[in-house]
């Protein structure tokens, strides 16, 4: 009797290199931007609203975040000058190449929003500059999920029909988070209302895509998303969005489960990122991940 085959490579080595990206930098990348673009939608519409409170909030939030994700995707790079390089050319296709248009075109006009709303001058310019930071900001906060699911790691190539659903509910509720962590509850109404909205559309497209790849691809693409450290964290995360998102529910008048809604998002969002970012990483440094779903496609 011959027990059945087990799956092996060549010395056991990956079949794909992993990629370089650093950490905590790339996570942090990830999740600030998204943070920031979000941030710039809620800004625009709390603006043009009359909650001008929450719109001075949103806007030092966009800027703050797309400055520390700047620095986090320079620091990864390794010089200033890799980024300069990737700006001169535009390539519609490479999801890299867009992603920097975006953000060359996206940092000035969230600081201007910024610095506008704060000092209180040329407020003709800052609106315009807040319209402007809003139309990119769905950009900024998505383009990420293309630039990861581009790449040919199984677990995030795999996952590429749900993966800016992903990104966008996690922007969303983070950014509505910090309006809720920093706003009093009778001025955070449209924080309250992007951070349900984004959480909502977060935990369906997660649950989509985890049964898509179990379902489509075999279980080992689920795997890397549902096991060991990297499935306690993404675990942990969908536990304290669905608390946050009960308690933006129905903590509308409490200061303080309003601000505790808020935190949880926030960090929610941040383990989400660095969950799926770990999820990539590990099926990419195990061969099986990379050999058995495509066997289970051809035998399809």
């Amino acid at each position: 009797m011959v027990p059945d085959a087990e799956f092996t490579s060549y010395y056991g080595r990956p079949v794909i290199k992993e990629p370089v990206w650093k950490v905590p930098d790339v996570p942090g990348y990830l999740f600030l931007g998204g943070l920031a673009g979000a941030s710039s939608v809620l800004a625009a519409g709390a603006q043009l609203s009359g909650y001008r409170e929450l719109a001075k909030v949103a806007k030092a939030g966009a800027l703050g975040a797309i400055s520390l994700s700047a620095v986090a995707l320079v620091n990864d790079l390794g010089r200033p000058k890799r980024f300069v390089n990737m700006l001169r050319v535009f390539k519609p296709s490479s999801p890299m190449s867009v992603g920097s248009w975006l953000l060359a075109a996206y940092g000035p006009v969230a600081g201007a929003a910024a610095v506008c709303e704060v000092t209180g001058k040329l407020p003709k310019a800052g609106l315009a500059a807040t319209l402007g930071a809003g139309l990119l900001g769905p950009g900024i906060a998505t383009y990420t999920a293309a630039l990861i699911c581009d790449t040919a790691v199984p677990a995030w190539h795999q996952g590429y029909r749900e993966m800016p659903y992903v990104f966008a509910g996690s922007a969303a509720s983070a950014a509505g988070g910090l309006g809720l962590l920093a706003v009093r509850p009778r001025d955070a109404q449209p924080a309250r209302d992007l951070a349900v909205l984004g959480a909502t559309v977060e935990l369906i497209a997660k649950r989509q895509l985890l049964n898509r790849l179990a379902g489509t691809a075999g279980q080992s693409l689920a795997e890397p998303y549902e096991t060991g450290t990297t499935g306690a964290i993404l675990r942990l995360a969908e536990f304290l969005t669905a608390g946050a998102l009960a308690g933006a529910v129905l903590g509308g008048r409490s200061r303080a489960v309003s601000a505790l809604a808020g935190g949880s998002l926030l960090a929610a969002s941040a383990m989400t990122r660095f969950g799926i970012f770990q999820a990539g990483m590990a099926s990419a440094r195990d061969p099986k991940y990379t050999i058995v779903p495509q066997r289970r496609r051809r035998e399809q």
